[in-house]
């Protein structure tokens, strides 16, 4: 018998898999980044369908068997893309895709979960005039967490890193992080 594990998990990405299941790009509390298959998502009767949707953040059932990972139970806690402006969603959608990228397939790296929660309530919390310093500081947290990048990290200590205070200092030194991002980007070799 296969050991189930239950998990808090954002949907980052989602792709046909057959014709009415999907693959799915998920980013993870306890197993980090990894890559699910879902079965009968596609039908029109589908129940887990809205638990996983692109950037839902849910609570989901796994299991791993020969094929890799299954999952088999969702319940949804926020739709985040409802929440966000048009300019907040393809942000979301911009780091994510580098996450993606980035990552060398699974990835057992579970701080990017709490990076990406904050990143997300940040973006639904500020006003659009922080939503690019948003952005650069998840990005650069990202490519930081995979190793790709060794400078400070602009934060307060102990507490969320997304702050005001913060976020004005990275707007003020808005080319040295964007540098930075691009820096791990090239050192990735992709």
């Amino acid at each position: 018998m296969r050991h189930k594990y239950f998990v808090n998990g954002l949907v980052l990405a989602r792709f046909p898999f057959s014709e009415d299941s999907e693959s799915l790009i998920l980013l993870t509390d306890e197993l980090g980044l990894l890559k699910a298959r879902v079965r009968a998502i596609r039908k029109p009767s589908a129940k887990l369908a809205s638990s996983l949707q692109t950037l839902t953040e849910s609570k989901m059932s796994l299991v791993h068997g020969k094929l890799g990972w299954q999952l088999f139970g969702a319940r949804c806690v926020r739709q985040w893309a409802p929440k966000f402006s048009f300019d907040a969603r393809a942000r979301a959608a911009r780091v994510s895709e580098l996450l993606i990228r980035l990552a060398p397939g699974e990835l057992k790296q579970v701080s990017l979960y709490d990076t990406f929660i904050g990143f997300f309530k940040a973006l639904d919390e500020f006003p659009e005039e922080f939503h690019e310093s948003i952005e650069q500081l998840a990005a650069l947290r990202t490519v930081h967490a995979l190793g790709l990048d060794d400078g400070v990290l602009p934060a307060r200590s102990g507490e969320s890193i997304y702050y005001s205070e913060v976020l004005r200092a990275l707007r003020e030194d808005s080319r040295e992080y964007i540098m930075r991002i691009n820096r791990g980007i090239v050192a990735s070799g992709l």
